[in-house]
């Protein structure tokens, strides 16, 4: 879906609130915070500025973050176990500002990670950006996917199938909605005005994965760790716009 300029403004306020949110969030980062901690913290930061918690509610879910620890890839429920030295851990919110969305994960390391978790973290990081840096007008959605999987799999991970991007609105998620890898030239078409979510969860082994007991935690198969960063952009007739940037 192509967005007007009003629309895109609109879209900027819930963005820049989740991005000033992960930016907060950074301090209570150690070892002993709990998941349920940060939870209560995106709960706090949402009331003090006057947003809401879109994720509350939506299709059943109970919280107002997803929280993947180590193995789990997306979906986590928070809980009070605490975090210890050498977890990562991904924090995943959606903010509302009058029926607008803004959308964004970013995976945080817990006190002194390995070599193998810091190697993770940056690849994925520079999966996000690759993607971007082709989600331009009259690329494809496959430009984006071939990019993420490409630089990926050149660092000896994968990428995680059937959890995917999607357009943000109105709705959390809106057409069009697509994987984090492919090939070049396939997929949707993308034009300017239209506003994404690229979030590629990237594994340190396998991509398989499955579901929990409780209907949502979406594990590595394999029990290796996974780790995922995510924008909401805008489609430009220059550069993609990043509405989530932490570095404003």
């Amino acid at each position: 879906m192509q967005r007007h300029n009003d629309e895109i403004e609109k879209l900027k306020i819930p963005s820049a609130y989740v991005a000033l949110m992960h930016q907060s969030l950074r301090s209570i980062m150690i070892p002993g915070t709990s998941t349920a901690d940060i939870e209560k913290f995106v709960r706090d930061f949402a009331k003090r500025n006057g947003v809401t918690c879109a994720q509350i509610g939506y299709k059943g879910y109970p919280f107002a973050t997803c929280a993947a620890v180590n193995d789990v890839i997306a979906h986590g429920f928070p809980n009070p176990t605490p975090l210890q030295d050498g977890d990562i851990v991904t924090i995943d919110t959606v903010f509302d500002v009058d029926g607008w969305k803004g959308d964004s994960a970013w995976t945080y390391a817990i006190g002194q990670v390995d070599e193998c978790a810091k190697r993770l973290l940056d690849v994925t990081k520079q999966c996000l950006y690759k993607g971007i840096d082709k989600a331009r007008v009259g690329n494809r959605t496959g430009d984006i996917g071939c990019a993420i999987q490409t630089h990926a799999e050149l660092h000896g991970f994968s990428v995680a199938r059937d959890l995917l991007a999607h357009g943000i609105g109105r709705h959390i998620h809106e057409p069009p909605v697509f994987q984090h890898f492919g090939e070049p030239g396939t997929g949707h078409l993308l034009q300017e005005g239209m506003v994404i979510t690229i979030e590629p969860m990237i594994n340190e082994g396998t991509f398989d994965m499955y579901l929990d007991e409780d209907g949502w935690t979406v594990r590595t198969l394999d029990g290796k760790r996974s780790a995922q960063f995510e924008h909401t952009i805008v489609i430009t007739d220059t550069d993609p716009l990043i509405l989530t940037d932490q570095n404003k």
